[in-house]
């Protein structure tokens, strides 16, 4: 009989005073779980940010200051595109080209944004005027981009080379986990 795994909101409780490395940990673990046998990628982008999310909220300052966490997805009908997938925050900005802002420059590069001040930033596209901090990391399938994981904070310096790593890491996860369009 194939193993089943049963979906629960505990997945996304994090306990008080987990460090920042402990509380990513605990998000590829669970994600690793939620993302088992289930290979929708709606759904799996959607569990994922939900994890994030509350992971963040978990944290002291900055990480509890992030104001979004989420995914843009390659846009099927127009090239070099990118279009609003499962996130958690306000609402935000419904396309972006790969010409232009944080998630543009990293869906071009392939490579992963970490923006200390997003003023510093040109061309930055400032869907929420209260995000002040950003790291957008793209997810690559076979040197195609798929989607982006993009997380804004509502502080400057709110990322750093720790958040680098392990939003990399769950890139690569949620890129080999999921039916791409």
């Amino acid at each position: 009989m194939p193993l089943t795994l049963q979906v629960h909101a505990d997945a996304s409780n994090f306990a008080a005073n987990v460090t920042k490395e402990e509380a990513y940990q605990q998000v590829l673990d669970q994600a690793e779980g939620l993302l088992y046998d289930q290979r929708n990628w709606v759904c799996n982008l959607s569990n994922v940010s939900a994890l994030l999310w509350h992971a963040y909220k978990s944290l002291p300052s900055p990480s509890n200051q992030v104001n979004w966490a989420g995914f843009y997805t390659l846009d099927p009908s127009t090239p070099n595109q990118l279009i609003l997938g499962p996130f958690q925050g306000k609402v935000a900005c419904q396309t972006i080209a790969f010409s232009r802002g944080v998630c543009g420059a990293a869906a071009t590069t392939k490579q992963t944004q970490l923006v200390p001040d997003v003023d510093d930033f040109t061309g930055h596209i400032a869907c929420d005027g209260a995000s002040r901090s950003e790291i957008v990391t793209p997810i690559v399938v076979r040197d195609r981009v798929v989607a982006i994981i993009d997380v804004d904070c509502a502080v400057p310096g709110g990322f750093d080379d720790v958040d680098r790593a392990w939003l990399e890491k769950l890139a690569e996860l949620v890129g080999k986990s999921c039916d791409w369009p």
